[in-house]
Protein backbone atom coordinates (compact mmCIF):
# COMPACT_ATOMS: atom_id res chain seq x y z
CA UNK A 1 0.00 0.00 0.00
CA UNK A 2 2.82 2.39 0.81
CA UNK A 3 4.62 1.27 -2.35
CA UNK A 4 1.53 2.13 -4.40
CA UNK A 5 1.43 5.61 -2.90
CA UNK A 6 5.15 6.04 -3.55
CA UNK A 7 4.64 4.98 -7.18
CA UNK A 8 1.83 7.51 -7.64
CA UNK A 9 4.01 10.27 -6.24
CA UNK A 10 6.96 9.32 -8.47
CA UNK A 11 4.81 9.10 -11.61
CA UNK A 12 2.73 12.18 -10.79
CA UNK A 13 -0.30 9.90 -10.99
CA UNK A 14 -3.63 9.84 -9.18
CA UNK A 15 -5.20 6.97 -7.29
CA UNK A 16 -8.99 6.74 -7.17
CA UNK A 17 -9.85 4.84 -3.99
CA UNK A 18 -13.34 3.38 -3.81
CA UNK A 19 -13.51 2.37 -0.14
CA UNK A 20 -16.44 0.03 -0.81
CA UNK A 21 -17.93 -1.79 2.19
CA UNK A 22 -15.21 -0.52 4.52
CA UNK A 23 -17.87 0.29 7.12
CA UNK A 24 -18.76 -3.39 7.51
CA UNK A 25 -15.86 -5.12 9.23
CA UNK A 26 -16.75 -7.84 11.70
CA UNK A 27 -13.48 -8.76 13.40
CA UNK A 28 -9.97 -7.43 13.65
CA UNK A 29 -8.84 -3.88 13.07
CA UNK A 30 -9.94 -2.23 9.81
CA UNK A 31 -7.29 -1.55 7.21
CA UNK A 32 -6.57 2.17 7.00
CA UNK A 33 -7.77 3.81 3.83
CA UNK A 34 -5.02 4.79 1.40
CA UNK A 35 -6.29 8.34 1.82
CA UNK A 36 -5.33 8.29 5.50
CA UNK A 37 -1.74 7.37 4.50
CA UNK A 38 -1.57 9.83 1.62
CA UNK A 39 0.94 12.44 2.78
CA UNK A 40 1.70 13.53 -0.79
CA UNK A 41 -1.98 14.10 -1.67
CA UNK A 42 -2.22 11.65 -4.59
CA UNK A 43 -5.50 9.92 -3.63
CA UNK A 44 -9.07 10.79 -4.63
CA UNK A 45 -11.31 9.07 -2.08
CA UNK A 46 -14.85 8.11 -3.07
CA UNK A 47 -17.74 6.35 -1.40
CA UNK A 48 -21.52 6.09 -1.30
CA UNK A 49 -24.29 6.12 1.27
CA UNK A 50 -26.43 3.74 -0.81
CA UNK A 51 -25.15 0.60 0.93
CA UNK A 52 -24.96 1.90 4.48
CA UNK A 53 -28.28 3.78 4.49
CA UNK A 54 -30.56 2.87 1.58
CA UNK A 55 -30.14 2.54 -2.22
CA UNK A 56 -32.83 5.07 -3.11
CA UNK A 57 -30.81 7.83 -1.47
CA UNK A 58 -28.49 7.97 -4.52
CA UNK A 59 -25.94 10.05 -2.65
CA UNK A 60 -22.18 9.61 -3.03
CA UNK A 61 -19.11 11.68 -2.24
CA UNK A 62 -15.60 12.37 -3.48
CA UNK A 63 -12.76 13.75 -1.36
CA UNK A 64 -10.09 15.33 -3.56
CA UNK A 65 -6.62 16.66 -2.74
CA UNK A 66 -6.37 20.44 -2.15
CA UNK A 67 -4.54 20.88 -5.45
CA UNK A 68 -7.59 19.56 -7.34
CA UNK A 69 -10.34 21.34 -5.45
CA UNK A 70 -10.55 24.29 -7.82
CA UNK A 71 -10.58 21.99 -10.87
CA UNK A 72 -13.44 19.92 -9.49
CA UNK A 73 -15.31 23.01 -8.31
CA UNK A 74 -15.20 24.46 -11.81
CA UNK A 75 -16.27 21.14 -13.35
CA UNK A 76 -19.25 20.85 -11.00
CA UNK A 77 -20.40 24.33 -12.01
CA UNK A 78 -20.89 23.03 -15.56
CA UNK A 79 -23.00 20.05 -14.53
CA UNK A 80 -26.82 20.17 -14.59
CA UNK A 81 -27.02 20.45 -10.82
CA UNK A 82 -25.93 18.94 -7.51
CA UNK A 83 -29.11 16.90 -7.10
CA UNK A 84 -31.68 17.44 -4.38
CA UNK A 85 -30.33 19.50 -1.51
CA UNK A 86 -32.80 18.09 1.04
CA UNK A 87 -31.32 14.52 1.18
CA UNK A 88 -27.83 16.01 1.49
CA UNK A 89 -28.92 18.20 4.40
CA UNK A 90 -30.69 15.27 6.05
CA UNK A 91 -27.63 13.01 5.84
CA UNK A 92 -25.38 15.83 7.11
CA UNK A 93 -27.65 16.36 10.13
CA UNK A 94 -27.90 12.60 10.66
CA UNK A 95 -24.11 12.40 10.88
CA UNK A 96 -23.62 15.56 12.96
CA UNK A 97 -26.07 14.33 15.59
CA UNK A 98 -24.23 11.01 15.96
CA UNK A 99 -26.94 8.81 14.47
CA UNK A 100 -24.79 7.61 11.59
CA UNK A 101 -22.10 6.13 13.85
CA UNK A 102 -24.75 4.39 15.96
CA UNK A 103 -26.42 3.08 12.82
CA UNK A 104 -23.15 1.58 11.57
CA UNK A 105 -22.48 -0.15 14.89
CA UNK A 106 -25.96 -1.67 14.81
CA UNK A 107 -25.66 -2.81 11.20
CA UNK A 108 -22.21 -4.34 11.77
CA UNK A 109 -23.62 -6.47 14.58
CA UNK A 110 -26.65 -7.46 12.51
CA UNK A 111 -24.68 -8.32 9.38
CA UNK A 112 -22.12 -10.33 11.36
CA UNK A 113 -24.97 -12.55 12.56
CA UNK A 114 -26.46 -12.86 9.07
CA UNK A 115 -23.09 -13.68 7.55
CA UNK A 116 -22.83 -16.45 10.12
CA UNK A 117 -26.17 -17.86 8.93
CA UNK A 118 -24.88 -18.22 5.36
CA UNK A 119 -21.43 -19.53 6.27
CA UNK A 120 -22.88 -22.16 8.62
CA UNK A 121 -25.37 -23.26 5.95
CA UNK A 122 -22.65 -23.56 3.31
CA UNK A 123 -20.37 -25.53 5.61
CA UNK A 124 -23.09 -27.91 6.77
CA UNK A 125 -24.51 -28.62 3.29
CA UNK A 126 -21.44 -28.47 1.04
CA UNK A 127 -18.78 -29.54 3.51
CA UNK A 128 -15.23 -29.62 2.08
CA UNK A 129 -16.45 -29.46 -1.55
CA UNK A 130 -16.80 -25.69 -1.24
CA UNK A 131 -13.95 -23.59 0.14
CA UNK A 132 -15.21 -20.46 1.88
CA UNK A 133 -12.76 -17.60 1.72
CA UNK A 134 -12.21 -16.09 5.18
CA UNK A 135 -13.10 -12.40 5.16
CA UNK A 136 -13.07 -9.78 7.86
CA UNK A 137 -15.79 -7.65 6.32
CA UNK A 138 -18.02 -6.84 3.38
CA UNK A 139 -21.59 -7.77 2.53
CA UNK A 140 -20.85 -10.86 0.42
CA UNK A 141 -19.35 -14.29 1.07
CA UNK A 142 -16.87 -15.67 -1.46
CA UNK A 143 -16.54 -19.41 -1.95
CA UNK A 144 -14.30 -21.32 -4.37
CA UNK A 145 -15.61 -24.16 -6.52
CA UNK A 146 -13.70 -27.21 -7.72
CA UNK A 147 -11.70 -26.65 -10.89
CA UNK A 148 -14.06 -28.83 -12.93
CA UNK A 149 -17.09 -26.72 -12.06
CA UNK A 150 -18.04 -23.66 -14.11
CA UNK A 151 -19.13 -20.78 -11.92
CA UNK A 152 -20.77 -18.98 -14.88
CA UNK A 153 -22.95 -21.98 -15.75
CA UNK A 154 -23.94 -22.43 -12.12
CA UNK A 155 -24.74 -18.74 -11.71
CA UNK A 156 -26.94 -18.76 -14.80
CA UNK A 157 -28.93 -21.68 -13.38
CA UNK A 158 -29.04 -20.10 -9.92
CA UNK A 159 -30.28 -16.76 -11.22
CA UNK A 160 -32.94 -18.52 -13.29
CA UNK A 161 -34.05 -20.17 -10.04
CA UNK A 162 -34.24 -16.82 -8.26
CA UNK A 163 -30.94 -16.99 -6.36
CA UNK A 164 -28.86 -13.82 -6.40
CA UNK A 165 -25.29 -15.10 -6.79
CA UNK A 166 -22.44 -13.87 -8.97
CA UNK A 167 -19.58 -15.66 -10.72
CA UNK A 168 -16.11 -14.85 -9.44
CA UNK A 169 -14.62 -15.38 -12.90
CA UNK A 170 -16.59 -12.38 -14.19
CA UNK A 171 -14.20 -10.18 -12.19
CA UNK A 172 -10.87 -11.47 -13.50
CA UNK A 173 -8.60 -9.13 -15.44
CA UNK A 174 -7.84 -11.43 -18.33
CA UNK A 175 -5.88 -13.98 -16.31
CA UNK A 176 -8.06 -17.05 -15.54
CA UNK A 177 -8.71 -17.41 -11.84
CA UNK A 178 -10.23 -20.18 -9.80
CA UNK A 179 -13.99 -20.46 -10.24
CA UNK A 180 -16.07 -19.25 -7.35
CA UNK A 181 -19.28 -17.68 -6.17
CA UNK A 182 -20.07 -14.33 -4.60
CA UNK A 183 -23.15 -14.57 -2.39
CA UNK A 184 -24.93 -11.82 -0.50
CA UNK A 185 -26.20 -12.51 3.00
CA UNK A 186 -27.76 -9.28 4.25
CA UNK A 187 -31.35 -10.35 3.54
CA UNK A 188 -31.22 -13.58 5.59
CA UNK A 189 -33.21 -12.89 8.75
CA UNK A 190 -32.76 -16.36 10.24
CA UNK A 191 -30.67 -19.50 9.88
CA UNK A 192 -33.57 -21.38 8.28
CA UNK A 193 -33.73 -18.93 5.37
CA UNK A 194 -30.03 -19.39 4.67
CA UNK A 195 -30.34 -23.18 4.91
CA UNK A 196 -33.21 -23.20 2.42
CA UNK A 197 -31.35 -21.01 -0.08
CA UNK A 198 -28.15 -23.08 0.14
CA UNK A 199 -30.10 -26.33 -0.33
CA UNK A 200 -31.55 -24.91 -3.55
CA UNK A 201 -28.03 -23.96 -4.67
CA UNK A 202 -26.71 -27.44 -3.80
CA UNK A 203 -29.49 -29.05 -5.83
CA UNK A 204 -28.45 -27.01 -8.88
CA UNK A 205 -24.80 -27.93 -8.39
CA UNK A 206 -25.70 -31.60 -8.30
CA UNK A 207 -27.47 -31.49 -11.69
Amino acid sequence: RLALLAWANQKDAWIIEDDYDSEFRYHGHPLPALKSLDHEQRVLYTGTFSKVLFPGLRLAYLVVPPSLQLTFHEAVNHWPGPGSILPQAMVAAFMQQGHFARHLRKMRQLYAVRRGYLVEALESIFGPSLHIQPQAGGIQVMAYLNEQQSDKALVMAAQAAGLGVKALSEWDAGIPQQNGLLMGFTNFTCAEEAQAAVKRLAALLAT
